[in-house]
């Protein structure tokens, strides 16, 4: 195991050798975060989260360092400093680069990894969240907390929905289903909703669980699909809902050990479509324990006592377990390694309380199953458990007991019955009966001597085409194809063989002799007239199925024909890849048990059955590119349905049209040697096949040549580099044959002066000589005339010594001279023969030079032309490639165009709605006004009658008060005069006149006042009314003028958008 310790730096390595997980834990690395300060502490990570590629994960610890770890490249990035705790962590959102992080204070943030900016920040909960969940096209999310939920649109980062309950109930977890556009909302009360994502319709609310079950559920996992959900608390029991049929369907025990559960989560799984079958159960003891939801058996588990796990996540692909321990640190598990060995556990420790059958049952018989057993006698339940599990052993032995009674095979009537009722043959022998019902020979020595023809010259180049991981796979692969071309020459001319033939390699990689006859006996039977037509499609077999389509599906047919969908786009990839790249791994051996049980025509019958099961998609797609996508990628399709459809067109198809009347019964393979294998237009195929070969030997040709060139190329290079080496070596010889040189000259000048020096020696030597011999001659002399007398015999003796000794002195001096004068004679020789060695070695060298340029003259003559050429093609190529350049350049700037012209359409279409909206708020604005208006002067009209009316009335009034005043007027004045008969007090009697008439000059003031007060009434009336008048129709005209603004303002929004 690998550890790293992040410390302050920003970025690195993650590992520093290829790591290799152990099987016990399977660590891949261990990655810790201290300070490097004086006195280290250590940053427990909090959260991680997996990208949705799977091979990039985010970390972020208690201080807000959040960091992004790439597994598949190696490194780590720190990517953000938030300086507080985060509590939940997204990194699925439909920008790669971008992911969301929820912090202490309730608020939630974007960022980018790449350019490390705040893209967003999102608030409006109102205490801390703790889960954050992203919808599958990854432009949704949803934040929990305790006391909300919140929608939020990831492209506007704006709010959309708001999930407001009462305090008394809790949410536990909301979050979307996978693949779907449901969300499920949990709440404490163990109450489950489903809601539509656009509408927040209710769709369903799953049944409580129930009563003999004391779990409040606490965590949640959905698998990929999105069928099953697993729930879990304080408990050790765990409750598997199937989310279709809305009900309870399996509780799981797990150990007695385990008293509580923290999380939930599905391993995914390559070939299961998503329909998980393995569950991490996180338990409180820390340790995750991984159960198979179908076989109840513990798998493996990670961490322990001492180590912990806190939380864990799971990539998408399922190959990796990023689990952060209880002390803080993190841990990437391998699950490849993690699975190699599995640890199986005695079976009571994983156990199933209750396993309810498909169909509808009620909370009654639920609630007694359960309880029965977990509180009465656990022991007799466990005993009656197993005791069922033992019924089915037996069965299971009964099963194999009647397939050993056959020794020639098994009852195919019987086993057609089987297969009925269950669907599928047991996993355990389907092998077995396969065999047996393809009569399969086992003929090892033809086999043998088809393998031993090697690998076909077709499939040599197999894994450029279709890289396989797995080197046996490919290997077992390319033996099969070599087989099956030896077998039969057209199969190695056809394209789809490897499709066909790789779910059987894959599924009997370990025993290539029955792959072989599966293989060898679905072509024979099952592919029956494919190759009448080759190398096109089988044109009679997809009429076949087209007219068999037409019969029970007109409207599919016709939308086929209308968006010119040929059969060779929806019946021939499922054929030539028999279905195995729309069906999973169970779906698709479920298929071939009852394809292998039936008649030829059951396949495309098949072919059939998968079109009308999925009419509903298959009729809401427009587009060839989409149809494409259908028939080559998985698809949301129940298996049975498509089963139960073949069987319901094998009976009511008529027999005209019925594929079984065109195709011949079952026939096995023959035993000892392969039958003959030439249904197919021989000529096409030896035309092909000479073809071939002349292509292949014209790329030897070319490779021959190729190889001569690329040699030649390489020659000429050695030799450039060896007369660079040449040069490079001649260079430093030549600066030393001048330093010699010049040291030469220097020996000879420092010669010369010794030679000098020794001829002035010499010459002093000689001079010394000579007057050393005069001396002795003028002594011996005079020795000679005083001894001669006294010792004559002795003088001749001595002068016979002294003449010897004066011959050898002599011959010794002359032998010296000679010597001295040889060795200037010497060096001069040297002299005179170096010179000649060097006027030899100049004329070699220059004779080399001139073969060289010789040969350099021959090898340009020779090259010229191949240049010529090859300059010539290279030109043809450039004007070739500058053509097509300009032909790409044109057809861009076409689509170009026409984007363009579609962009201004597109933005045509809204500006003309907007206008015909504002034309028709205008219009009933305007028959608004009118009604406005109308009811208005219809008002006024009826104002002035009722004025008209009261003035009238006034007028008639005062006619009718006009005589009685006249009247009373005269009866006053009359009694007056009669009173007062004489006018001796005319001031008094007009006093009293004048108090008389006071009563009358009253009235009239009251009268008077009555009408101005009238007057006055009906003139506010009025002012009122045009005052009321006035007011409505300046309203009118603000509303008028603000729906045209409004009007004005969307049209123009989408303008701006646009432009």
């Amino acid at each position: 195991m690998q550890s790293i310790n992040l410390g302050n730096k920003e970025s690195g390595k993650i590992w520093h050798r290829k790591p290799s997980p152990a099987t016990r834990d399977g660590i891949i690395v261990n990655i810790i975060h201290n300070t490097s300060d004086y006195l280290p502490k250590v940053l427990r990570f909090l959260n991680v989260a997996f990208d949705s590629s799977g091979d990039s994960l985010i970390a972020g610890d208690h201080q807000g360092n959040i960091y992004v770890l790439d597994l598949y490249g190696n490194r780590f990035n720190l990517v953000q400093r938030t300086s507080q705790a985060c509590t939940a962590l997204a990194f699925n959102l439909h920008r790669k680069s971008e992911f969301l992080v929820a912090l202490a204070d309730y608020s939630i943030k974007c960022f980018d990894t790449v350019t490390k900016q705040l893209v967003s920040w999102m608030r409006g909960h109102a205490s801390s969240v703790f889960s954050v969940s992203v919808h599958a096209s990854g432009r949704y999310a949803i934040t929990t907390s305790s006391e909300t939920a919140q929608l939020w649109d990831l492209d506007t980062f704006q709010r959309k929905r708001k999930l407001n309950i009462l305090q008394s109930v809790g949410i536990q977890k909301v979050f979307f289903l996978p693949l779907t556009n449901t969300i499920l909302s949990c709440f404490k009360d163990n109450s489950i909703f489903a809601w539509e994502c656009d509408t927040l319709v209710c769709k369903y609310q799953l049944p409580a669980p129930p009563e003999s079950s004391s779990i409040l559920y606490k965590v949640f996992a959905v698998t990929r699909d999105g069928q099953i959900l697993a729930a879990g608390g304080k408990s050790n029991h765990l409750h598997l809902w199937c989310l279709e049929a809305k009900q309870l369907f399996r509780i799981i025990q797990m150990p007695t050990k385990v008293r509580a559960i923290r999380h939930l989560e599905f391993l995914p799984d390559s070939f299961d479509a998503g329909s998980n079958q393995v569950l991490g159960v996180l338990c409180q003891d820390g340790i995750m324990r991984f159960v198979n939801i179908q076989t109840c058996k513990l798998l493996f588990e990670i961490g322990s006592l001492d180590e912990g796990i806190s939380s864990s996540a799971i990539s998408p692909h399922g190959r990796y377990i990023a689990s952060i321990m209880e002390n803080g640190s993190l841990n990437i598990y391998s699950v490849q390694t993690l699975t190699k060995e599995i640890n199986k556990p005695p079976p009571p420790l994983v156990k199933v309380i209750e396993d309810l059958p498909k169909r509808k049952v009620n909370s009654g018989d639920l609630k007694m199953k359960v309880t029965s057993g977990r509180v009465q006698r656990p022991a007799k339940s466990r005993e009656s458990k197993i005791q069922a599990r033992i019924l089915k052993q037996d069965l299971t032995g009964n099963f194999e007991n009647k397939e050993n009674e056959f020794s020639d095979g098994l009852n195919k009537k019987r086993l057609q019955i089987l297969l009925k009722g269950y669907g599928e043959y047991p996993t355990k022998y389907r092998m077995f009966i396969w065999r047996s019902l393809l009569q399969l020979p086992e003929n090892h020595t033809a086999f043998s001597n088809l393998i031993d023809k090697g690998i076909h010259v077709a499939f040599l180049n197999l894994q450029k085409k279709y890289p396989i991981k797995s080197r046996k796979l490919l290997r077992v692969l390319q033996r099969t194809l070599s087989a099956l071309a030896h077998w039969s020459t057209i199969f190695s001319d056809t394209p789809y063989l490897p499709l066909l033939a790789f779910p059987f390699v894959k599924l009997f990689q370990n025993n290539q002799l029955i792959c072989f006859e599966v293989v060898a006996t679905l072509i024979i039977n099952w592919c029956q007239h494919w190759f009448e037509y080759f190398p096109n499609p089988p044109i009679n077999i997809l009429s076949m199925i087209e007219n068999v389509l037409a019969f029970h599906d007109k409207e599919l047919l016709q939308h086929f024909i209308n968006h010119d969908i040929t059969s060779q786009l929806y019946a021939w990839p499922l054929l030539e890849t028999v279905f195995s790249e729309v069906l999973t791994r169970e779906e698709w051996l479920k298929l071939f048990d009852n394809v292998f049980s039936n008649h030829p025509s059951f396949l495309l019958m098949t072919v059939v059955a998968y079109n009308i099961c999925s009419r509903a998609p298959l009729l809401n797609c427009n587009l060839k590119d989409d149809f494409e996508y259908f028939f080559h990628h998985r698809n949301n399709l129940d298996i049975s349905a498509v089963i139960r459809e073949v069987y319901r067109l094998m009976d009511t198809t008529p027999t005209d049209i019925h594929p079984d009347s065109m195709l011949d019964v079952f026939v096995a393979l023959t035993k000892g040697q392969y039958p003959v294998f030439n249904q197919y237009p021989k000529f096409i195929v030896d035309c092909q096949t000479q073809e071939r070969e002349r292509i292949r030997d014209d790329e030897l040709d070319y490779l021959k040549e190729r190889q001569a060139v690329e040699d030649m190329q390489a020659e000429v290079d050695q030799q450039r580099v060896e007369d660079e080496a040449w040069y490079q070596k001649q260079e430093p010889l030549r600066k030393a044959e001048e330093t010699r040189r010049e040291t030469l000259l220097q020996e000879e000048e420092m010669m010369i002066q010794q030679r000098q020096k020794l001829a002035a020696v010499k010459r002093e030597l000689k001079v010394k000589e000579v007057h050393l011999q005069d001396a002795a001659r003028r002594r011996l002399l005079q020795l000679q005339q005083e001894q001669r007398e006294m010792e004559l015999r002795r003088r001749d003796d001595e002068i016979e010594r002294k003449v010897r000794m004066r011959g050898r002195e002599i011959a010794a001096k002359d032998l010296g001279m000679r010597h001295l004068e040889l060795e200037p004679q010497k060096s001069l020789h040297e002299k005179n023969l170096t010179r000649n060695q060097e006027a030899i070695a100049k004329e070699m060298r220059e004779d080399a030079d001139a073969n060289k340029r010789k040969v350099d003259l021959e090898e340009h003559m020779f090259h010229r032309p191949i240049g010529t050429d090859q300059t010539q093609n290279q030109k043809t190529q450039k004007l070739i490639e500058e053509n097509l350049a300009k032909a790409e350049q044109a057809c861009l700037n076409t689509d170009w165009r026409i984007q363009a012209l579609h962009k201004q359409r597109c933005d045509d279409l809204p500006r003309n709605e907007c206008y015909q909206e504002v034309a028709k708020l205008l219009r009933k604005n305007r028959k608004k006004e009118m009604e406005v208006l109308n009811a208005v002067m219809e008002g006024e009209a009826k104002k002035w009658e009722e004025a008209e009316e009261q003035d009238f009335h006034l007028k008639s009034e005062k006619k009718a008060a006009a005589p009685s005043d006249a009247s009373r007027r005269w009866f006053l004045e009359n009694e007056i005069h009669a009173q007062h008969p004489y006018h001796k007090v005319p001031r008094c009697q007009d006093e009293w006149v004048t108090s008389s008439c006071l009563p009358r000059t009253s009235q009239l003031k009251d009268i008077s006042e009555m009408e101005s007060l009238t007057q006055i009434s009906l003139n506010q009336r009025k002012t009122r009314w045009d005052t009321m008048e006035w007011d409505l129709m300046e309203r009118v005209r603000n509303l008028r003028q603000r729906l045209a603004t409004q009007a004005r303002n969307r049209c123009q929004t989408p303008h701006l958008l646009a432009t």
